[in-house]
């Protein structure tokens, strides 16, 4: 194997700037342009934002459970969309769409890709930060601006967005069709123009950063599986943020402007208004243009992840390098050519939906090669089970529970039957939502102490965070497949109105007790982070005895990573448990061997 590919990352006369220039608190804590410290604002911002929509979530499930109810905690929290404790209508659309707003962007693009892609790309591939500092900083703060207006969006006096997530015309287009549909709405599409423009301008930085910054000998042969997930994963990005970008702006000018892109022959009230030959349908592709690769984006550097724990706490080399890789870039091609499967019920031609029919069940071939590797990865290894290794191994299961009704939905002839149904919403919540965030769960256990300074979170918290989060977010999602097959459509305020589905009730109930639970493990999470930031019990450099270089970094956050030298890379990432031909480690009494260690006597390198 070529192991001398790479461009050269030179020291960049760093080895005298660690002591670098005086910080202030402004500009070490607030406008950063440090790697290290822009990866915990993502994660803390994305954190945040993440709580904000698990709370929306159990207000709608609420109302669900209980349809017509009274809460005070209603009252409290939505005011006059709530009056005397019972939900409005309108408002219960606009929880749902927020909710999904945040959580697939916010959350799960933002602080999964913007977190770990910030703290492992320059310490992973050997580089003393990104390619550029400022423009990484800009990232981090128009995704905090574009939080701060979605946010915002909640106080708007007509209500926040309420077109669901999708936002699709005529209700997204039109200020007059509904209360959410006014400022609420505008609010929306700028918060998301800012939010694409963080995305690019992320994706370029950690793009240029791996093409042009590895150290010497790192070749692309040698990468992380977490740096190839991450670098792949802007590829995408940078294809198809673009497209969203233009629906929102052709969006805005149809509201705003006196278009008719995405309108035609609409009546309001019996009124003939004067928008024609436009299409909605325009509108649903160049959103799935975006939406369908957005899946990917928030999932491939959650198997990134799960892939480096895994492959640690198994104590053996993650099975079938190659062919994982084969396999992200599969994904990450074949994603901008399924988007139509969400289409199937929109009058498209039958042929075109079984085109698509084709591409999407062929996606699931290397989403089944990276499932089989994991769990040859788990195979008759030395499992190490830390809340990392937990949530990596859930993610597993998450991950196939949640590919295999896939299929279905990806069949043009079975997805008419349950499309838009909950069934839906069962599956993208597994295989997407719940995969993507125990993946972040596994990376924050895994690399809580490379962030804070070589503190640990609290074991014992994990545990009890893992536990119940597995057992109830399966309590929550697993019947909702059930519900969906009997045809209860998804978005209802309530279905009190179809008296076939008054039996379905309970199973409503014990959705949204199993989701209260779920949302309880969590401050469970929350109290262990902060802690742990400031209390944590402190580990060793190398707390779970990994190869690859983030861990040949000093414990204390230095401008440039290293002191002195960057490490040079003498063999792949995954030397975990290997011996030579009498049965001996490599390094006597050591079951891994760095990256930077030198071949030694007798050894080969491994063929992967």
């Amino acid at each position: 194997m070529s192991a001398h590919a790479p461009a050269i990352a030179d020291d960049h006369a760093h080895d005298d700037h660690v002591h670098h220039h005086k910080e202030t608190f402004v500009t070490k804590y607030i406008f950063s342009q440090d790697h290290k410290m822009i990866s915990k604002q993502y994660l803390i911002t994305g954190l945040i934002m993440g709580f904000i929509g698990i709370a929306m979530s159990l207000l709608f499930r609420m109302q669900l459970a209980w349809p017509g109810e009274s809460f005070p905690v209603f009252e409290a929290l939505l005011g006059k969309w709530a009056p005397e404790g019972v939900m409005d209508a309108d408002i219960y659309l606009a929880l749902v769409t927020i909710h999904g707003t945040i959580m697939v962007f916010f959350v799960l693009t933002a602080g999964l890709s913007g977190t770990f892609s910030n703290l492992l790309i320059p310490l992973q591939i050997g580089a003393r930060d990104m390619a550029s500092g400022f423009l990484n900083m800009l990232s981090y703060w128009m995704f905090f601006t574009s939080s701060v207006v979605m946010v915002i969006s909640l106080f708007v006096e007509a209500g926040p967005a309420a077109a669901g997530w999708t936002i699709y015309p005529p209700l997204s287009a039109l200020p007059m069709a509904q209360p959410g549909s006014g400022m609420g709405m505008t609010l929306w599409l700028v918060s998301m123009a800012i939010f694409i423009a963080s995305s690019l301008l992320g994706s370029l930085n950690y793009i240029v950063t791996v093409i042009n910054l590895r150290t010497k000998g790192m070749s692309m042969t040698r990468l992380p599986l977490t740096i190839w997930a991450f670098f792949v994963t802007a590829v995408i990005g940078v294809i198809s943020f673009p497209v969203l970008l233009s629906a929102a702006l052709l969006l805005i000018m149809d509201r705003s402007f006196g278009t008719s892109f995405f309108l035609s022959d609409i009546f309001i009230q019996g009124e003939v208004l004067h928008y024609q030959g436009g299409s909605p349908v325009l509108f649903e592709h160049l959103f799935w243009f975006l939406g369908h690769p957005e899946v990917y984006i928030v999932i491939l550097p959650a198997m990134g992840i799960v892939s480096e724990v895994m492959s640690v706490n198994a104590r053996k080399p993650i099975f079938g390098y190659r062919a994982m890789i084969a396999s992200i870039l599969a994904i990450a091609f074949l994603s901008t050519i399924v988007w139509g499967h969400h289409m199937f019920i929109s009058g498209m031609n039958p042929f075109l939906g079984s085109v698509f029919t084709f591409t999407t069940l062929l996606i699931a071939i290397p989403s089944a090669v990276k499932a089989f590797n994991w769990i040859t990865t788990l195979w008759k290894g030395n499992l190490q089970l830390n809340p990392g290794m937990l949530f990596s191994i859930g993610m597993v299961s998450t991950f196939i529970t949640g590919g295999l009704t896939g299929i279905i939905l990806g069949d043009s002839t079975l997805d008419i039957n349950v499309h838009d149904t909950y069934f839906v919403v069962a599956h993208f919540h597994l295989v997407m939502g719940i995969s993507a965030l125990y993946g972040l769960f596994a990376g924050v256990y895994h690399w809580f102490p490379k962030m804070f300074q070589g503190r640990m979170m609290n074991k014992n918290l994990g545990f009890v965070h893992f536990w119940v989060t597995a057992v109830g977010s399966y309590g929550v999602f697993f019947p909702m497949h059930f519900v969906g097959m009997a045809g209860v459509p998804r978005r209802y305020y309530q279905n009190t109105a179809f008296p076939m589905f008054d039996e379905l009730v309970d199973i409503q109930v014990l959705m949204t007790v199993f989701a209260l639970i779920t949302a309880a493990a969590q401050l469970v999470f929350a109290y262990n982070f902060v802690r742990s930031i400031f209390y944590g019990k402190r580990g060793p450099q190398n707390p779970w005895k990994a190869t690859t270089l983030e861990w040949t970094a000093p414990q204390e956050h230095i401008h440039g990573n290293w002191p002195g030298a960057i490490p040079e890379v003498h063999r792949w990432c995954y030397d975990y448990s290997k011996t030579y031909d009498n049965g001996e480690y490599i390094l006597p009494g050591q079951d891994f061997v760095p990256q930077d260690v030198p071949l030694q006597e007798g050894e080969e390198e491994l063929q992967h």
